[in-house]
């Protein structure tokens, strides 16, 4: 559903983003090309070159008593002529529906994957490795750490420890895999229309397209959502306002790894507080960790409670795959609008009848009473 045109001066500036924003955008290349082809045409209209690198994923695993198994894949990152990032391209494993019916061989450009059962040795292996070995040689500098040698089976490379455990195993990649490409962009601050068709536009003139599963996620600054009245607001938003915002936003229902966010964090964060007592940002993020979040929910609040996050961000997840840059445009900026009335510290308030009727116009009066306050 398109958002409404705004009627109001405080509405049109809902339509305007402001914020430091990353991308991320689920695309799929046509059937005998891949992102690498993508990666090579954007360095090519920035002046600049690809460079090849690593990509961790997992995914759940069918060998018994192994729940996850955690993978390195093909990335290639764009930089343009003075080494600034324009965007990099990987896999993404929730990917699937379109291709389907694959008749291609694994191993498309001799390209593999790096699969390891404990994320810690992944993390090791993707320090040691490099990304542009052949697959019988990449492993070599694991075998070495574990003074042992890479063992060739099938067209498979292994890695063993001196008891026989095994480390880590490099195999072809599987068929069709090199046609997902996640675009994800460099904190956008300036320009984001102008970035966007950039990326996007290239992306269309090499015939890509939107993938059955596909969703646009989005990255904001995570360090003014680290007070409890923000913090509490950005739950409300997405705990009570779950309904209206798929439907204002056009949440894809194909999308994988969405969710509701916890009950027991929407419980949480409305505790009452004894008058004078006031709770402290560190309790409050104690307590979230305790609940258990997960990064695959509709919000994924993870850093922002984590001791020592990663990615400093908050990142919203239920914008729908789109090959238009005014559309990723459109609702990411009615999102940076909500989220910015989540830096006010009056509460968000629940959805009114109003908002099943017109949830669009209702999210709308919601993000311009930010503005105006």
């Amino acid at each position: 559903m398109r958002p409404a045109p705004p009627t109001t001066r405080q509405e049109a500036a809902i339509d305007t983003l402001t914020l430091r924003i990353g991308f991320e955008m689920e695309l799929l290349a046509p059937a005998g090309s891949d992102r690498q082809v993508l990666a090579r045409a954007l360095a090519a209209r920035t002046g600049g070159e690809v460079r090849r690198s690593f990509h961790t994923d997992s995914e759940p695993s069918a060998v018994p008593g192994v729940g996850v198994f955690r993978h390195l894949s093909p990335a290639f990152d764009v930089v343009d002529g003075d080494g600034a990032p324009v965007a990099r391209l990987v896999d993404d494993i929730t990917l699937v529906a379109d291709l389907a019916g694959t008749t291609t061989r694994p191993g498309h450009r001799e390209w593999y994957r790096v699969l390891c059962d404990e994320p810690r040795l992944l993390r090791l292996i993707e320090r040691s490795t490099d990304p542009d070995a052949a697959l019988p040689e990449v492993l070599a500098p694991v075998a070495e750490l574990f003074g042992t040698r890479v063992e060739m089976r099938g067209g498979a490379a292994r890695v063993n420890d001196t008891a026989g455990a095994t480390v880590a195993v490099a195999m072809p990649l599987p068929a069709g895999r090199e046609r997902p490409c996640e675009i994800v962009t460099p904190p956008v601050g300036a320009n984001h229309g102008a970035v966007l068709d950039g990326l996007l536009g290239t992306a269309r003139d090499l015939g890509f397209t939107v993938p059955a599963e596909a969703a646009v996620h989005l990255h904001l600054d995570g360090a003014p959502f680290r007070r409890p009245a923000a913090f509490a607001n950005l739950v409300r938003l997405f705990g009570h306002w779950r309904e209206p915002l798929w439907e204002a936003l056009g949440t894809n229902p194909a999308c994988r790894r969405l969710a509701p966010l916890p009950a027991e964090l929407l419980r949480l964060v409305e505790r009452p507080v004894p008058p004078g007592a006031g709770r402290t940002w560190a309790e409050l993020a104690a307590g979230a960790r305790e609940i258990g979040l997960t990064k695959y929910a509709d919000v994924n609040l993870t850093q922002l409670v984590a001791p020592h996050p990663v990615r400093d961000t908050v990142e919203v997840r239920i914008l729908p795959g789109a090959l238009e840059s005014e559309d990723v445009l459109r609702r990411a900026a009615l999102v940076e609008g909500l989220v910015r009335r989540c830096l006010d510290d009056a509460p968000v308030p629940r959805p009114g009848a109003a908002a099943a009727s017109d949830p669009v116009a209702a999210l709308r009066a919601l993000a311009a009473d930010g503005a105006g306050r």
